[in-house]
């Protein structure tokens, strides 16, 4: 094989440190403006962030990943996509504007209008940074993302606070995130040597499109899903409600993304290069697994384990009911390994329609499972959820075992050893609650014991993932 293990390995690291950082910030301003913003301007925001999230895949998914399975993919495909996608964006933006009273109308809130047009202009921000991200990713290039993603989400933490502070209440949330975007793509545009040339090929885009199309109707099914229980929370029930659903979720959402979308985005252009390698795409599939299962397991676990102190000292009490669905979530993200890792594999080998397959099949039980939910309450839609997350990695898993001989039970026996470490860890921590401090303290003592025992117990198992970290970092360090 041509891929130089080296150089994945340190974009893992610069895409993981990007990663880390923007969610890091992210996560100390969101804490910050919980604490300013009472939970039913967080749940204003959730509906319209939605709406957009489902017309972003538009922009993220289908011609962008197209641009990195395909091999020879030059200057022509990235400008036909480029051009496309701009266009695109700013028609989807115009319709956006046009149905926002329309929209704000049937939630019964119509200060939403104003709400949805001023932060739908993320969408045409978007288009133009979408191909720019493609590109990074299909050289290998994840440093650039550290420095653009960190810029947009500094700059935009300033000016959240800042606002919320002034009294903006939704106008601070608003303007945090078009202003990341707004940073983000700026610096990566200055910062990439990349530009659209005055070619526009359509046979080229219908080539893309063959391929990228599959991946968009899939990922619109996806984030479709994943979306809906939020529109149907924010129409039937409070506002506030809707908030402490979006934040229970977003907490372990956030743990997830750090290690997932590092490696999903820079394992995905070298799963394209091992296409036509099916054993060593097996080997490097099973070492992503392990790996980001490592590292999430006890970040997932301890945080359920802890969630009672960590709501109470970081947002207050005001937030507490938001424990139940962070829980919750804890579990439905533990076995994300599983599912973005063989979305990964399967989607390298360009077999888009058994990703549309799968989505059809498990978005059509989920949405019947969810509208049977509703009448339950919100902790029924979120055991729905869960359950149709877990059933859609068994079908992964099973796709994965007929193209690679790797499935579920092979998986999960992988996975096994850092989760029952982490439970182990994760009990210590839950009973360490009623240590009778300072929620501050108890939640600084838990983090530090829960570090521990995990650390002692990967050393007395002798966790061969463990081992290949460590042998990672010291060769680095040698070099």
């Amino acid at each position: 094989m041509g891929i130089n293990s080296k150089k994945v390995a340190m974009n893992l690291i610069w895409r993981f440190l990007e990663r880390t950082g923007a969610q890091g910030v992210t996560f100390v301003v969101s804490i910050i403006l919980a604490r300013l913003l009472d939970p039913s301007t967080y749940g204003t925001v959730a509906i319209v962030t939605v709406i957009i999230s489902l017309l972003q895949v538009f922009i993220d998914s289908g011609l962008g990943n197209a641009l990195i399975q395909k091999k020879d993919s030059d200057y022509i495909d990235f400008s036909t996509v480029f051009y496309f996608n701009v266009a695109a964006c700013s028609l989807m933006y115009i319709v956006l504007f046009i149905s926002a009273p329309y929209i704000a109308m049937f939630y019964s809130m119509p200060d939403l209008t104003p709400v949805i047009r001023v932060l739908g202009i993320t969408l045409i921000i978007s288009g133009v940074k979408n191909i720019q991200q493609a590109y990074v990713s299909k050289k290998m290039m994840f440093k650039k993302f550290f420095f653009a993603t960190l810029g947009g989400t500094i700059g935009s933490a300033f000016i959240g606070i800042v606002m919320a502070y002034q009294g903006f209440g939704v106008w601070a949330l608003v303007a945090q995130n078009l202003f990341n975007n707004l940073v983000d793509t700026i610096i990566l545009w200055l910062t990439v040597k990349w530009r659209p040339i005055l070619k526009f090929s359509y046979s080229r885009l219908k080539k893309l499109f063959g391929f990228g199309s599959r991946l968009l109707v899939t990922d619109l099914l996806e984030n479709l899903y994943n979306d809906i229980s939020q529109l149907i929370i924010g129409k039937q029930y409070t506002s506030a409600q809707l908030a402490f659903y979006n934040k229970g979720k977003q907490f372990p959402y956030y743990v997830v993304t750090n290690i997932n979308s590092s490696l999903k985005s820079v394992l995905f252009p070298v799963f394209s290069e091992a296409q036509d390698d099916l054993v060593y795409l097996k080997s490097i599939t099973r070492k992503s697994i392990q790996l980001s299962n490592y590292l999430i397991s006890p970040m997932i676990i301890g945080l359920a384990a802890c969630a009672e102190t960590f709501i109470s000292c970081l947002l207050t009490d005001t937030w507490l009911p938001c424990v139940i669905y962070l829980r919750l979530f804890c579990i439905c993200y533990l076995f994300q390994p599983i599912q973005t890792t063989n979305k990964n594999a399967i989607k390298a080998l360009g077999k888009g329609e058994i990703l549309l397959k799968i989505q059809l099949i498990v978005r059509c039980v989920g949405i019947a499972l969810i509208i049977l939910a509703i009448k339950w309450g919100i902790i029924a839609i979120t055991l729905a959820v869960i359950f149709t997350n877990l059933f859609e990695q068994v079908l992964l898993a099973t796709e994965n075992k007929k193209l690679l001989q790797y499935g579920y039970v092979d998986q999960f026996v992988d996975m096994f050893p850092a989760i029952a470490m982490s439970l182990i860890m994760g009990t210590v921590v839950y009973w360490m609650q009623n240590i009778p401090a300072h929620s501050a303290i108890v939640l600084l003592l838990q983090v530090i014991v829960g570090f521990l025992i995990y650390l002692i117990e990967s050393i007395f198992t002798k966790n061969n993932t463990f081992i290949y970290i460590l042998s990672f970092l010291r060769k680095n360090k040698r070099k």
